[in-house]
């Protein structure tokens, strides 16, 4: 029953910080630095969990191939390539990489 209660508690304070930023925004302008700023969290918290995904808490459990395959996507997409092409690639040189070191 506590965890039930836990549950509901950080359902109402995240529902409650959600909506305080509208109502203490109202309808004011934001800076163009906090807009700029705004945009970048989603690549941040992108970033972080494919650090967390692939590496975990402890660097030894990386599995470098995945990691270079990922990177592989990444610098393809960065190149202006279409999202299946970039996956693909990546998927391509994470088994190429992993036939390699056997």
């Amino acid at each position: 029953m506590r965890i039930w209660f836990s549950v509901l508690a950080m359902t109402v304070i995240s529902w409650l910080m959600k909506a305080s930023a509208p109502l203490i925004i109202g309808q004011r302008k934001l800076p163009p630095a906090v807009i700029r700023m705004t945009a970048l969290t989603a690549p941040v918290l992108l970033a972080g969990l494919i650090v967390t995904e692939l590496g975990g808490e402890h660097w030894q459990d990386v599995d470098w191939t995945q990691l270079i395959g990922v990177g592989t996507a990444g610098g393809l997409c960065l190149a202006k390539v279409p999202m299946l092409l970039a996956v693909g690639g990546g998927i391509v040189v994470t088994a190429v990489v992993r036939l390699s070191l056997r």
